[in-house]
């Protein structure tokens, strides 16, 4: 679909479905942008496309000098997540996937723009860093694992499948470790061996050995294994829906790498991609998946390409390392004393 509904959506937000935008007192007229996410950001919606919106509040006063804290409000039936303005700040400081694409929508994916959500659209440059390698790097590879668990659960051997697992269980893990740099609590050994349980060949097994270790961090730990494992271990055939699925993991997984090139490249966020339409939308369609199941060695070839490009922009661009804190601070400073007065 070419252009945004602008005017359909608009008239959404008069409808009761909608009514809390006006009448939560987070919301109202402390919102400082609200635009639509999803395919419709991207330029790959269609008939049955959701509608998502995306947008930002202002901290109450009582959040900025007094004891109430706040997040984000979300709202599930319309599939509607607006953020804080200090929550949204830290999340773009890490060149956030998800939030640096709500300041990178065409004039018309807004139904609403305040004064204060245009100074943060233009100055959405304070937040574009080299880090945006990493942010949309790791969520499309979240995404390449994602098809590969899917293909591997459902085509592959049980001992060939095992091992798929461990790795995708050791990647997940990297990140933890990542976090514990120092990490002096114990160590953890994750290796095949034959099985002890009767319905397979080999099984992955656990040798762990912490100590003073916070629990939380273990939950935390424990979770991504689990999570792994579990998204292996689903019953049933795939059907119609999960192919669905698969084919927007795909699509999504092009789509960050594209966004990622421009802000690497050009200092800029691009969410609608409507030069590379025609192409996520084939990826979307299933134009690149195999008889069974796979993915056509082309749509690998392309993934390839973009992960070059990036790794590429990630070396040449001119972007900073780090956002500059001074800069960022008196932004925010100035928003957070005009809140007050809302």
């Amino acid at each position: 679909m070419g252009v945004y509904k602008l005017k359909d959506f608009k008239k959404l937000l008069d409808t009761e479905e909608y009514k809390f935008l006006k009448e939560h007192p987070r919301l109202g007229n402390r919102i400082m942008l609200l635009g639509v996410g999803g395919s419709y950001a991207y330029g790959t919606d269609y008939e049955n496309s959701d509608i998502d919106f995306r947008g930002i509040t202002l901290n109450l006063p009582s959040d900025l000098l007094g004891l109430t804290k706040f997040e984000q409000y979300e709202d599930r039936k319309t599939d509607t997540v607006i953020y804080s303005f200090n929550k949204m700040i830290r999340l773009l400081l890490e060149c956030n996937p998800n939030t640096c694409e709500i300041l990178g929508l065409e004039k018309e994916g807004y139904m609403i723009l305040s004064e204060l959500g245009q100074e943060l659209v233009d100055n959405r440059s304070l937040f574009l860093t080299k880090r945006a390698a990493k942010s949309f790097g790791g969520y499309a590879q979240a995404q390449i694992r994602r098809l590969q668990n899917a293909i591997a659960r459902d085509s592959m051997p049980q001992a060939q499948r095992e091992q798929h697992i461990l790795n995708s269980v050791q990647n997940s893990l990297e990140e933890f470790h990542r976090h514990f740099a120092s990490f002096d609590k114990g160590s953890i050994r994750l290796y095949i061996d034959r099985a002890e349980n009767p319905q397979f060949e080999t099984e992955i097994f656990v040798d762990a050995n912490y100590r003073h270790l916070p629990l939380r961090d273990y939950e935390n730990m424990w979770g991504v294994m689990r999570s792994v494992v579990s998204s292996y271990d689903k019953i049933g055939k795939r059907g119609k829906k999960d192919d669905n699925h698969l084919n927007k993991h795909a699509m999504h997984t092009i789509r960050l790498f594209m966004m990622a090139i421009d802000i690497l490249e050009k200092g800029e966020i691009c969410t609608r991609r409507t030069k590379e339409q025609g192409l996520l939308l084939k990826i979307r369609n299933g134009g690149f998946r195999k008889e069974d199941g796979g993915f056509l060695p082309e749509y690998f070839d392309i993934l390839s390409d973009y992960e070059q490009r990036m790794e590429r922009a990630s070396k040449e661009s001119a972007l900073p390392e780090e956002p500059d804190m001074e800069k960022v601070e008196a932004f925010v400073e100035y928003v957070n004393r005009k809140a007050l007065e809302v």
